[in-house]
């Protein structure tokens, strides 16, 4: 994983963003793809978000291209472009949670501080509590404190990072007795889908009306509620009828 080989604190930041809710297969190719096309902080700040969105677009949940985008405008003007180095600081940033910001500085300064993600609850719940239903992260995070190893506590999660995505492959997933387990909702068909498919048309068009719209993708009742979110959400304005993107 080149994150883990080159572990500038850029790097780590946009790999955490893309790992979310999203396999390292999926990942891999993007990743790549994005540091060539915005290399630092800065260079991705200057960037607009269409660019940024083209460069994302097959990797899904665009808001995180978004929060990606917002992030480093604002480090780079109230940071000088370096990451800060507290959790307090990093949570933030949009699309950052306390999990995120604590996965950042370990992987990046290999600082000993407690998080817990989907691989490290499977482990956990594996292990400690493997006939028990509704584990809530209250019981597991105690657990991930007394054996967090303090000299090294990088290598410790990657390590818990690689066990759990083993588990995910070759038993009942555990992390289904979580008590906070939900089932993805499906997204063939989906308004998040149609979403997706609005920005490929605007990536390709650049300015479009809801007419042009509609003929690249259909007809869909679902097309100004997605337009709307769009719009809510700072991905497009609309100006004379016709969207662009922010």
């Amino acid at each position: 994983m080149p994150w883990r080989v080159n572990r500038t604190p850029y790097r780590v930041f946009v790999s955490e963003i893309m790992l979310q809710q999203t396999s390292v297969a999926r990942v891999l190719p993007r990743y790549s793809a994005f540091l060539r096309a915005f290399p630092s902080f800065r260079q991705l700040a200057a960037a607009g978000i269409q660019e940024v969105i083209g460069v994302w677009k097959g990797l899904g949940y665009n808001r995180r291209a978004l929060a990606l985008h917002e992030s480093a405008r604002r480090i780079s003007a109230a940071f000088h472009g370096r990451l800060p180095r507290t959790v307090e600081e990093l949570v933030n940033l949009p699309g950052v949670g306390h999990a995120t910001a604590s996965a950042v500085i370990v992987y990046t300064f290999n600082e000993p501080l407690v998080f817990i993600e989907t691989n490290i609850r499977r482990v956990f719940i594996h292990h400690f509590f493997p006939d028990q239903e509704n584990v809530p992260d209250a019981l597991i995070e105690p657990m991930v404190e007394k054996t967090l190893d303090r000299e090294n506590p990088r290598e410790w999660y990657y390590a818990l990072m690689d066990y759990g995505t083993a588990l995910s492959g070759g038993t009942r997933n555990p992390n289904r007795r979580s008590s906070g387990y939900r089932v993805q909702s499906r997204f063939e068909g989906s308004l998040r889908q149609l979403r997706g498919r609005i920005l490929s048309v605007m990536i390709a068009r650049k300015s479009a009306s809801l007419g042009q719209i509609e003929t690249d993708l259909g007809s869909d009742t679902r097309l100004p509620r997605a337009l709307g979110q769009l719009r809510e959400e700072g991905f497009l304005r609309v100006s004379a009828g016709r969207y662009s993107f922010r």
